[in-house]
């Protein structure tokens, strides 16, 4: 073990080792000026990082802390039946395609938003009129939402290019291309006191940056996976830190009074993928941390890894939320951190330690893949269960929505794995993701989405992980106390609610979330209880926002839909509503919902094209409808994966002679059929009832198929 190793090991706490010295830096820090105005002639953003939002909603996360918290009380639960429609406006004229990530911010009575597009609206927020478009020039890529400040709209372009607009007319002021630090265009953007906080996403290697305001000239940058002479660079075995990954892809949150930035970064990546450790050996720093840095300078402060080495794509990127919370009897200053491992950190943003202890537990290993003996757990627990629910086949259907999808080996949370996959819950796309976290000063409690999406790991994995074909990805809204880190409720709901679904809380104890389905949903903050609920008309994919003009206060959300993880299934649109009480704009139509199952890969093929015959461990081209003659463990290895047949039809699976092993058809949840067939063997099932039946290979669970009965 190298001395950083030594020095990085977290015994009950976060990083200590730096001890009185990081204490004493804080104390200078606190010396930082507060922020500036956000734009001329504008209310400013709050200089505390813990100022709740009230006639405007100045940034992403509302204010630095990223509380998603609004002080506006005019909309309660004895008026929630008035709560309807004030105007909605298709901001691209009707689009309903695309990726829409963006959370609209509200400054001075005038909401931004960027669309699927990446062009840029503004929008009158008491008559939903557009004031002006910036229509995008520099491509379009995902985006997560804008910053104001200094009289300006600062915005991402495609190819790492910053671009600021004139806050009154969208004209452009200025463009930077920032190149050398990363894909630079999908984290939002965060503007204080002079400085753009910006991240970078999805690439080899990620820094988070500062850049002037004012031109957006390069002020510091910070590596996620340091080159040499960096600290945190002898965590990175040879030269594997080149291709580490650990870029900061949620935007940051900041406490003008210690003087500090708090960014997270992403999950280590390697030669091959994500889930391939055995050639970086080490902790690799600072993938799957919290680093705390000075705001004006980008100084290392201290850091909190929350997964050692990960190999699951397991990272914590969460934007982290900052709150003052009584621990013990006296008040701390704390950062919540966390997502997809199910778990928060609530450590001391000061200098990183853990009021309410954070113990290294011994984990199983694997040496090929150079697995760290220990990882970190709040001595509290997890917040989503942190296991997958083994359910028989032919039991209660649905089920539990963590149950197993059969034939998988099924692990528990940081088994290590190798070529054969391994099934464990929260997955990659479990636990919370990139959904905007709340802390609720009148509740005083944190909530987030979550999603139960188990994912099964191995090295036959290209990327970050399967999700398996055919399981249930549902989830939920959890509420946690961050001065003792237990669950105070949760309240589970049909969909997953871990990708953009943000949490938006009031100083009226109401919660709002968005729906991949298109309903807004009101619940009660106290116990989850819904209260109220609207139909925008498409997948919500952002956080809701509250702000004031003129007295009246509104509710506002933008309802566009993204892909993740519900693919082409989530609706899609361009809709920006906003909300008051006795408001008569009606509710949206209601859109086919999202199939809530995992997809096969591929598309229907009617059984008599087939023969009505399912080919084994084989693949299937569907343009020329020829089946493979190479023997497949790929996740389209049925052929055809989806065939659809009429209620009544005989469907016969076959092993073709000339493949080596066994296979055969498993088919869940129902049980109907659990076939294992030699080479050459066959067997037939006849599907009596109408649904969708699928089944995966005994010999290997990925490839999948899915039977279609109309």
């Amino acid at each position: 073990m190298t001395e950083i190793d030594r020095r990085r090991v977290l015994k009950g706490a976060a990083a200590t080792a730096m001890g009185s010295a990081l204490v004493q830096v804080a104390g200078t820090a606190a010396q930082a000026s507060p922020a500036t105005a956000a734009g001329a002639g504008r209310a400013p953003v709050p200089a505390s990082c813990s100022a709740p939002g009230e006639q405007n909603f100045p940034k992403v996360g509302g204010n630095y802390g990223n509380q998603s918290y609004s002080s506006l009380s005019q909309i309660q639960r004895g008026n929630l039946r008035r709560l309807g429609g004030a105007w909605v406006n298709r901001i691209e004229g009707g689009l309903t395609t695309g990726t829409n990530q963006s959370t609209a911010v509200a400054v001075g009575g005038v909401l931004y938003i960027e669309s699927a597009l990446g062009n840029v609206h503004a929008v009158d927020g008491a008559t939903g009129v557009t004031k002006w478009v910036y229509r995008q020039t520099r491509g379009t890529v995902t985006r997560r939402g804008v910053a104001v400040g200094q009289g300006m709209v600062f915005t991402h372009g495609k190819g790492n290019w910053l671009i600021a607009l004139d806050q009154q007319t969208g004209a452009v002021v200025w463009e930077r291309q920032v190149n050398g630090y990363g894909n630079m265009e999908k984290v939002a953007v965060t503007y204080h006191d002079g400085l753009l906080h910006v991240g970078t996403h999805d690439g080899d290697r990620g820094a988070a940056m500062a850049v002037n305001a004012a031109d957006g000239e390069l002020v510091w940058h910070f590596w996620g996976a340091p080159g040499p002479g960096e600290f945190g660079n002898d965590t990175w075995e040879g030269e594997s830190w080149r291709t580490g990954g650990a870029t900061p892809w949620m935007h940051p949150a900041l406490d003008p009074e210690l003087g500090l930035v708090y960014w997270t970064f992403g999950n280590a990546r390697g030669n091959r993928s994500s889930q391939d450790g055995s050639q970086r050996g080490g902790m690799n720093l600072f993938s799957s941390s919290i680093v705390a840095m000075e705001i004006k300078t980008g100084k290392y402060r201290w850091h909190f890894q929350s997964i050692h080495h990960g190999i699951w794509d397991m990272d914590n990127v969460m934007a982290p939320v900052l709150a003052d919370v009584r621990i013990h009897g006296k008040i701390r200053k704390v950062v919540v951190y966390g997502s997809k491992s199910g778990m928060y950190f609530i450590l001391d943003r000061t200098d990183g330690s853990a009021p309410l202890g954070i113990d290294e537990r011994p984990v199983p290993q694997d040496a090929r893949q150079k697995t760290w003996p220990t990882q970190p757990f709040p001595r509290q627990g997890p917040w989503v269960e942190s296991r997958v629910v083994d359910q028989p086949l032919g039991a209660a259907v649905p089920g539990d929505p963590n149950r197993a999808v059969p034939n998988y080996v099924q692990g528990a949370l940081y088994d290590p794995h190798w070529d054969t996959p391994v099934l464990s819950t929260p997955g990659h796309g479990g636990g919370a993701c990139w959904n905007q976290q709340s802390y609720s000063h009148s509740t005083e409690l944190v909530y987030t989405g979550f999603g139960y999406v188990a994912a099964a790991h191995s090295l036959t994995e290209a990327s970050n992980g399967l999700r398996p074909p055919g399981e249930y990805q549902t989830g939920g809204v959890v509420a946690v106390d961050p001065s003792t880190n237990q669950v105070r409720w949760r309240k589970r709901l049909p969909y997953s609610l871990a990708h953009g679904n943000g949490i938006l809380t009031t100083a009226s104890k109401l919660l709002f979330i968005g729906q991949p389905d298109g309903n807004l949903l009101c619940l009660h903050a106290e116990n989850g209880q819904e209260l109220w609920r609207f139909q925008c008309g498409a997948a919500i994919s952002s956080s809701p926002i509250m702000y004031e003009v003129d007295g009246v206060q509104y509710l506002a959300v933008y309802a566009g839909g993204t892909g993740i993880p519900y693919g082409d299934s989530a609706p899609r649109g361009d809709f920006l509503w906003a909300f008051k009480i006795d408001g008569s704009v009606p509710p949206a139509p209601t859109p086919p919902p999202p199939v809530v199952r995992r997809p096969v890969s591929g598309g229907p093929v009617e059984g008599s094209a087939v023969a009505n015959t399912v080919v084994l461990a084989r693949t299937y081209n569907a343009t020329t409808g020829q089946v493979s003659a190479v023997e497949s463990t790929a996740v389209n290895a049925m052929a055809p994966t989806h065939m659809r047949v009429p209620v009544g039809t005989t469907v016969t699976f076959v092993n073709p002679v000339d493949n080596v092993n066994v296979h055969g058809a498993t088919q869940f949840f129902e049980g109907l059929f659990d076939f294992r067939l030699q080479p050459g063997q066959s067997a037939t099932y006849t599907f009596t009832r109408r649904g969708e039946y699928f089944f995966n290979d005994c010999y290997s669970p990925r490839p999948t198929g899915k039977i279609e009965v109309y």
